[in-house]
């Protein structure tokens, strides 16, 4: 039986195949899927974003992202959502932002990937009142952080296309960091990181106009560089194939606990270790002395950069394949859309 999914982005960035954020990067893998398999995919999401289904677009805010912008941006999905509804047979709304609770729909069979640290969500917004309304985090680690009194699902794993990253290349002697440019990402670990190791360094990522992420930039990251650690800005999706399949290794020395890495799984699958402090889940991608190094500080970092060679592109590629298929990916979260609609059984279950 054809779906009807109502996906709905946050509000402040916008989705599409090059998108930086993984939530942005999930929504835009399964409105793909959704096609792709015969279902109608109806995607709300900020202009400027592409998608496989029918886009609603909402204005995008061209100035500060300040609560000003947030709370404009959030009232504009309310009405976005409630218009769609009206409009449309839609089986399942999901919804990817960390505000979701700001414009959830007020009934409907309601899907909610929890993108990000579950002490990130207001305490309430995990503790639904409605049987419909289904809290999915995105690995083990994140689910076990959950607060007293959250309601949710068991976790549905990320997952990436892996063979699009698949491909082999001459490794050169630089080492890589991809990713929005903001305190909690610590790009500023990764330069002082290859700095210590005497390693070439390339910075892809994007600096949202947030004031604490340009004060960052301007502080942490702008000072650190030179012309061996460099800043190329946001990589469409051709050029971050190309730097992940050259890089000697992928540097993620996040500070805030990872609830997953999709740009851990593309490396792995391009054939590139990954070196990472012990955030969150990336304990559980990162197989430590066989597909990269879980370090502790920006000095361990450092070592490890000096004996990435050591570790075999191919193991990587195969762990990839073995481990984050998108194809299981999109599976789970149809199984999840059929039985919160009640449209058939799923192995979905309360989570204790």
């Amino acid at each position: 039986m054809s779906l009807t999914v109502l996906s709905v982005a946050y509000p402040l960035a916008p989705v599409g195949p090059d998108a930086v954020g993984g939530a942005e990067q999930v929504l835009s893998a399964l409105d793909r899927a959704l096609v792709a398999a015969g279902h109608r995919s109806i995607v709300i999401a900020c202009q400027g974003s592409r998608v496989s289904g029918r886009l609603l677009a909402v204005p995008a805010e061209t100035g500060p992202l300040d609560d000003s912008a947030r709370l404009r941006a959030q009232a504009r999905h309310r009405e976005a959502i409630r218009l769609a509804m009206a409009r449309y047979p839609v089986d399942v709304v999901h919804l990817h932002g960390i505000d979701f609770d700001t414009y959830l729909p007020p009934a409907g069979p309601t899907l909610v990937s929890l993108h990000l640290p579950l002490d990130w969500y207001p305490p309430a917004a995990l503790r639904p009142a409605r049987d419909d309304v289904w809290l999915c985090p995105v690995s083990r680690s994140q689910a076990g952080t959950a607060p007293p009194g959250a309601v949710l699902r068991p976790p549905i794993a990320n997952g990436v296309d892996v063979e699009q990253f698949g491909g082999t290349a001459a490794k050169r002697g630089f080492a890589l960091m991809l990713g929005r440019i903001c305190p909690e990402k610590a790009v500023h670990l990764a330069i002082d990181a290859a700095k210590a190791a005497g390693m070439p360094l390339f910075i892809g990522g994007q600096v949202y106009p947030y004031a604490a992420h340009e004060a960052y930039f301007r502080e942490q990251v702008a000072p650190r560089l030179d012309e061996q650690r460099r800043f190329l800005g946001p990589l469409d999706l051709p050029r971050k194939r190309r730097f992940l399949r050259a890089a000697k290794c992928l540097l993620v020395p996040s500070l805030a606990p990872e609830t997953s890495s999709l740009v851990a799984m593309e490396a792995l699958s391009a054939g590139t270790p990954v070196i990472a402090f012990r955030s969150g889940a990336l304990p559980e991608i990162v197989e430590h002395g066989r597909t990269g190094y879980l370090v502790g500080d920006a000095a361990e970092m450092a070592r490890a950069m000096g004996i990435a060679d050591r570790l075999d592109p191919n193991a990587c590629r195969e762990a990839a394949r073995r481990r984050f298929s998108i194809a299981a990916m999109t599976e789970a979260y149809f199984d999840a859309y059929r039985a919160v609609a009640g449209l058939g059984n799923s192995h979905m279950r309360s989570a204790s």
